[in-house]
């Protein structure tokens, strides 16, 4: 078997492979310069994440209607969920994990 070799390019070829190479450190540079950006983007949002959490250390009290009787508690995401028996009717009282301000009320009552 014989070697085939490859003729030296001619200067305008030689002149088109720089061309198209410096083209090509240009494109991977940039890729890797997007690539360390979003990487630090993620990176911040993960640090700056965890260290939000201290407004729930505050002691919050939370009234209740007279008679009334917590049946369940429980969490769903990022809310508190309080189940409550008052005098019959079934109330889900929801409230906010991080701030522990109340969310929203859900009542369940019995139909005639």
């Amino acid at each position: 078997m014989t070697d085939a070799v490859a003729p030296e390019p001619s200067p305008e070829q030689a002149a088109l492979f720089a061309r198209v190479r410096r083209m090509m450190v240009i494109a991977g540079l940039t890729s890797a310069l997007a690539v360390c950006i979003v990487l630090i983007a993620v990176g911040y949002r993960l640090y700056r994440g965890e260290g939000s959490a201290t407004a729930a250390t505050s002691d919050v009290t939370a009234t209740l209607p007279k008679g009334a009787r917590i049946v369940s508690t429980g969490t769903a995401g990022e809310r508190l969920v309080v189940t409550l028996d008052i005098g019959g009717v079934t109330e889900i009282r929801t409230f906010d994990a991080k701030t522990l301000k109340p969310a929203g009320k859900l009542k369940f009552v019995s139909e005639p």
